[in-house]
């Protein structure tokens, strides 16, 4: 029977209480993940939750440098962004210097992919999200999607598979309603991280 070990990194939405409430998983998409893939009889998954709340791209980038887990892992996930445009966003940034702060992110990002791409891991990039409610985070919406779009090209630059969220996660929205699938405008309900795990184990990389 083949053992392979899942990696999981991030900020809050895949923290998900890992460290206080629900280790040491999380009672996100990394728990549904570990779970839907320990069903198979073929294969036994040992999933690591590395998910910090708060986290940016430097600070993954900081983590993974100094961790030696990246070099054991079969599969890396890596869900990463928002707080970056927070910062962008809250914290009185003239235009300029919001342009600056994007390409930092564009450079941080290109940097964590090329020590990623050291490992013998599979790397699976998935894309930030937001949702329109409530209503001050429409201005953030222009910019989610330029970080994505550099993002999507980061994918394609080092080869790797790229997820989309944010279209996925508005669909179920008018679905449901948004009230079911993000309690704040940033972080999503149970209903939410079962869209995720659903698109992670549609990947041909996670079987």
């Amino acid at each position: 029977m083949a053992v392979k070990t899942l990696l999981c990194l991030g900020d809050s939405i895949t923290d998900c209480g890992r460290l206080f409430d629900f280790p040491p998983l999380g009672n996100g998409y990394v728990s549904m993940l570990h779970d839907r893939l320990n069903h198979s009889a073929e294969t036994i998954w040992k999933t690591i939750n590395k998910g910090f709340d708060g986290f940016t791209v430097s600070r993954v980038l900081e983590q993974i440098e100094s961790d030696s887990c990246i070099y054991t892992a079969d599969i890396i996930t890596l869900l990463i962004g928002i707080n970056d445009i927070g910062l962008m966003m809250n914290t009185n940034r003239t235009a300029v210097q919001k342009e600056s702060m994007l390409q930092t992110f564009v450079n941080n990002y290109r940097r964590l992919l090329s020590v990623l791409s050291r490992t013998q891991a599979q790397i699976l990039l998935m894309e930030p999200f937001i949702f329109p409610v409530p209503a001050g985070y429409q201005t953030w919406q222009p910019y989610v999607k330029r970080m994505s779009d550099s993002i999507k090209k980061l994918a394609e630059e080092f080869n790797v598979p790229y997820i989309g969220l944010q279209s996925p996660l508005l669909e179920l929205c008018n679905q449901f309603g948004v009230s079911r699938v993000t309690t704040d405008g940033i972080h999503i309900t149970a209903l939410g991280h079962e869209l995720l795990t659903a698109a992670l184990l549609s990947s041909e990389f996670i079987q």
